[in-house]
């Protein structure tokens, strides 16, 4: 006996290991409920977790070894069982009747020797499930698993303890059930603490999943971009996982580096939380939080007033009418065409030449008349640049239609982050000014609708995504997100920002993700200042790009021959962006570029 107790106290040692080194909490119930079993030579068993806010027993795993029975755990067989009801749903009552709640809800350990002359509970499903199947449930041995606070996190249920000699089906010896209960209280307190670093993960996941909505839904120029990049990396990294041969049959990741992948996934664009929404929408020339082509117009309603105003002057003071009359058709009808040409320019459709931006100059020109202070009810800091310009000039001013003037300068305060000893190994060279809102320098831009101001504070975001995971006390299994989500503007031949890296000064992690980034703007549906591109079109560009040497070669083959492109746009894109793509001109393609 006391060679048979040094044992199982040799087994619970080695027991106790196994479950504090498991990090999956479904291969941990697994193992709890296999040595429970090899513990007391069960012929099956069932273990229970608590769910619904310890409102009922869910079935996780259920073992039967004379009747193959394997189902939940990482069986792929789904439970079908209901749940078992810890209180009765219509009196709230404390469920009793069936031995596992009532294990659960006493945190008592119960054995039967056999459930069909046991009268306490209510064996009668176990009964069908005999009758069905022509097995014979005899022997019980229900434990509870509670944690250090006492709570009852898991019901560990064994059936039909068998002799080891003859194999004939026995109660449970009573000498095991203290070494059942010692393995039960070392699997709760493993499983708890596996269960509460999987929910802090979920949380986490959740939470930041949640910030990565927050920012798609801050504009509909980026749509579900911060959703969808993870989700095409995630399939990129599988398959390189799965390469056994060729540039990647080394690369392979555990579960939690590609948890570590997703994480930046959801992250690589957290830093656009700063840039402004009127920066990103910027739909005109312009605009900023609201379209100032209104006030333009506003100036030109004045000089047609002070047209039609002259004209009656002139009138009044005895002038030929016709003469009058010829000068203000003309004026008026001037007044309209100059106005719709600078209405035109703010739209950005047309490429701005020379000849375009010396009209608006020519335009320009024309002044109107302000009788009222400029320096009346607006912000603190747009008051300090006007008083940055000098004393107000007296009333009444005359002002050009068009201009750019000193208080239109928005100066950049703090430039140490593009220092050539930046700490963070920024490369990028920012504009002297952190907006320039000049009409005219605004409207001469040559294509679309940003300043070089404006180009700079988008591509700002990655700057500070990296300040800002910087800044988190990331576990040493998070430690790469800032590298992954800061590297996907990054182009292998060291063009790229903010950090100008070359290949081999980036992961191949960072390098799929900045494939994935590419691939889900070309092909985004959702974006208002532009039509998504076809699957043959987005593949097209990105050869473009790889010979380029933008994106790297072998990662582009791999989303190719991998059929990844394919998967993804099954997925995500619209069936009319789905077209033929014959991969294999791009492979021949990258293949001449290297």
């Amino acid at each position: 006996m006391v060679d048979s107790r040094e044992q199982h106290y040799r087994k619970l040692l080695d027991i106790g290991l196994a479950l504090s080194t498991e990090r999956n909490s479904v291969h941990l119930m697994e193992k709890i409920l296999d040595e429970a079993k090899s513990m007391c030579n069960a012929d099956g068993g069932t273990l229970y977790r608590l769910v619904d806010n310890d409102q009922r027993l869910r079935f996780e795993i259920m073992r039967n070894d004379s009747l193959g029975i394997y189902n939940g755990g990482t069986s792929g067989k789904e439970i079908t069982l209901p749940p078992v009801e810890l209180f009765d749903p219509e009196t709230g009552e404390e469920n009793h009747k069936n031995v596992a709640s009532y294990c659960a809800l006493s945190r008592k350990t119960i054995s039967i020797d056999d459930a069909y002359v046991f009268k306490d509970f209510d064996f009668q499903g176990t009964k069908n499930f005999d009758k069905a199947t022509g097995y014979r449930s005899k022997s019980f041995l229900t434990v509870p698993l509670y944690n250090n606070e006492r709570r009852v996190i898991a019901v560990l249920q064994l059936l039909n303890a068998q002799d080891r000699d003859t194999g004939e089906v026995i109660g449970f010896d009573i000498s095991l059930q203290p070494f059942v209960e010692a393995l039960a209280a070392q699997a709760a307190i493993a499983l708890d603490n596996q269960l509460l670093v999987e929910a802090q993960k979920e949380l986490l996941a959740s939470f930041i999943s949640l910030i990565a909505g927050a920012i798609d839904a801050k504009s509909a120029y980026t749509g579900g971009h911060c959703q969808r990049v993870p989700v095409l990396t995630d399939m990129l990294a599988q398959a390189a996982i799965n390469q056994k041969s060729g540039q990647f049959a080394d690369f392979n990741m555990s579960e939690e580096e590609q948890y570590e992948l997703h994480i930046a996934g959801l992250l690589h664009d957290c830093g656009k939380v700063t840039t402004p929404e009127y920066i990103v929408d910027k739909a005109t020339k312009l605009e900023t939080i609201y379209d100032r082509i209104h006030e333009v117009r506003m100036r030109f309603e004045v000089m047609k007033r002070d047209a039609e105003i002259e004209y009656w002057k002139g009138l009044h003071k005895g002038e030929d009418e016709t003469v009058l009359k010829e000068a203000l058709d003309k004026r008026l009808a001037q007044l309209d065409d100059d106005f719709a040409f600078v209405a035109e320019c703010n739209v950005g459709g047309e490429f701005m030449a020379p000849d375009r931006m010396d009209r608006l100059d020519h335009i320009a020109q024309q002044t109107w008349m302000r009788t009222l202070s400029d320096r009346l009810g607006i912000g603190h800091e747009e008051e300090t640049r006007k008083k940055a310009c000098g004393p107000e000039a007296p009333l009444p001013v005359e002002e050009s239609v068009l201009a750019d003037r000193a208080d239109h300068i928005i100066a950049r305060r703090d430039k140490s982050l593009f220092a050539t000893d930046n700490p963070f190994g920024f490369k990028m060279t920012p504009p002297d000014n952190l907006y320039n809102l000049g009409e005219l320098y605004n409207l001469k831009i040559k294509a679309g609708t940003l300043t070089e101001e404006d180009r700079f504070k988008i591509n700002d975001h990655i700057v500070q995504t990296i300040i800002m995971l910087d800044q988190l006390p990331f576990p040493r299994h998070l430690r790469r997100v800032p590298e992954y989500a800061g590297g996907h503007h990054e182009k292998i031949n060291g063009t790229g920002y903010p950090r100008k890296l070359r290949a081999d000064d980036m992961s191949l992690p960072a390098r799929m993700m900045a494939i994935a980034d590419i691939f889900e703007a070309l092909t985004a549906a959702d974006r208002p200042y532009k039509l998504p591109k076809t699957l043959s079109q987005s593949i097209r560009i990105m050869s473009f790009m790889v010979k380029d040497e933008h994106l790297d070669k072998d990662l582009f083959e791999l989303f190719l021959t991998s059929g990844k492109y394919l998967e993804y746009a099954e997925k995500f894109l619209k069936p009319e962006q789905i077209d033929e793509v014959d991969i294999s001109q791009y492979l021949a393609d990258t293949t001449d570029a290297a």
